[in-house]
C-alpha cells in the first residue's frame, strides 16, 4: 500500500526535526528522520503494524498509531488503497488535545 502524508503531519515532523537539529545537531536530526521514514516503509508492507488509537476510538475512521520514540507517534488510518498519515503526535501533550484536533 502507498503511504500518503498529510501536509499537517509533514509540517509537524519537519518542526520536530528542526528542533532536534537545534538542540542536538544535524546528525541527530538525520537519525530521527531516517527512523520516521523507515517506519513509514514498514507500514507500507504491514498497515496494521500500529495499534488502534484508543483516544480516537469514537471517530468515524479507525485510527491507528505507531510509536516512533518515547516522545512521538504517527497517527494514521487505512483506506482502500493507501495508508493516510494524518498526524505526528508529541505524546507529552495533553491527550484531550488529540481529540480536539480530530473533530468528529
Amino acid at each position: 500500500m502507498k503511504v500518503i502524508w498529510s501536509k499537517f503531519a509533514l509540517k509537524k515532523v519537519s518542526k520536530t526535526a528542526d528542533y532536534i537539529e537545534t538542540e542536538y545537531g544535524k546528525k541527530s536530526k538525520t537519525k530521527f528522520l531516517k527512523k520516521v521514514f523507515h517506519i513509514t516503509e514498514l507500514l507500507e508492507n504491514n498497515p496494521k503494524l500500529g495499534q488502534t488509537e484508543l483516544l480516537l476510538e469514537d471517530a468515524p475512521l479507525k485510527f491507528r498509531s505507531y510509536i516512533i520514540d518515547k516522545y512521538n507517534r504517527i497517527i494514521y488510518y487505512i483506506s482502500n488503497y493507501s495508508i493516510e498519515i494524518v498526524d505526528f503526535w508529541d505524546m507529552r501533550r495533553n491527550p484531550e488535545k488529540l481529540k480536539k484536533e480530530f473533530v468528529y
